[in-house]
């Protein structure tokens, strides 16, 4: 997959777009990329995506904003898994924010990446105060020579499937829901970096993973595996807060416990794979009460693997 900064299309190169935030790359996500890499393929021409660097609403709104369910990195990751040739990332500033419908369409679609056929969503809106819509688009499509194509909202077992949804159900703790509307196990990349080997003096030696997310969209206890250290997925426990018993670090962490391996990994990318809640984060009286409870959260999850597949 080829990233570009900006919506301006390579040479001017014709293309089939679609255009979103894409947090999480969820079912509904994939349905619609599987349909833009057809539609790209009927047509000859490479597979875009126009998405936005912050989030909109972290631009609007940062102290109220959402939690991203992934970095810009792990997004575009999988966008490229799904299909994606190329990848606009569009910085979302006061200049662009202030573009209004019918700018939008001349500047960005038309002038800027040569759209020739835009796939959306069902209640996809742009431009300055949301005011363009899929009937605009149409109208203007037949002005400047490209096709418009909305696709309907994917329902899993009666649920719309939605970014908002997934939040919802992680801020709960509810792993299997959130696999459910994922089509996979959530997860958060990132790369280890040095602690303050707290954990090895305690005896449950922890691999600590940079969060890119201004915060994360779950919190707690949990049965996780890791991918990135060996051929197979490494089985572990993962907690996600901000330490309490030991000072209340100011950004939440994710820290791991990895059951049954041991070694050098500064530096290394990992992939944490949530698989199932053991408790919430909370405080104890004393590091000897942290240990002990440690041990009980890794026999615990050693027992949940007993009984599934990680």
């Amino acid at each position: 997959m080829r990233l570009f900064r900006g919506f301006h299309a390579p040479k001017g190169q014709p293309c089939v777009l679609t255009i979103g935030n894409f947090d999480g790359l969820h079912l509904g996500h994939q349905a619609l990329l599987s349909l833009l890499a057809d539609r790209a393929g009927e047509r000859g021409l490479p597979a875009s995506v126009l998405t936005f660097e912050p989030h909109p609403r972290e631009f609007f709104s940062p102290m109220n904003a959402p939690a991203r369910l992934t970095s810009l990195r792990e997004k575009l990751l999988l966008l490229g898994d799904n299909g994606v040739q190329h990848a606009h990332i569009q910085r979302f500033d006061t200049r662009f924010s202030s573009l209004d419908a019918e700018a939008f369409i001349e500047k960005v679609l038309v002038g800027g990446l040569n759209a020739r056929h835009l796939l959306i969503g069902d209640d996809f809106c742009f431009g300055k105060a949301r005011n363009g819509n899929f009937a605009l688009l149409q109208a203007a499509g037949k002005t400047h020579g490209f096709e418009v194509e909305a696709m309907p909202t994917l329902s899993v077992a009666g649920e719309r499937a939605s970014s908002s949804a997934i939040r919802k159900a992680l801020e709960a703790g509810d792993l299997n829901h959130a696999a459910r509307l994922l089509g996979r196990a959530y997860s958060i990349a990132g790369q280890v970096t040095h602690g303050n080997q707290l954990g090895r003096q305690i005896g449950f030696p922890t691999l600590n993973i940079v969060l890119k997310h201004r915060r994360p969209a779950l919190s707690g206890v949990f049965t996780v595996a890791v991918e990135g250290l060996s051929d197979a997925r490494l089985r572990g426990v993962a907690n996600v807060g901000i330490r309490p018993t030991v000072g209340n670090t100011p950004q939440s962490r994710l820290e791991v416990h990895l059951l049954d391996w041991s070694g050098n990994c500064y530096g290394a990318h990992l992939r944490v794979h949530f698989l199932h809640k053991l408790r919430e984060e909370c405080r104890f009286p004393s590091l000897d009460a942290l240990k002990a409870q440690i041990g009980q959260d890794a026999e615990a999850a050693r027992g949940w693997f007993s009984q599934h597949s990680g």
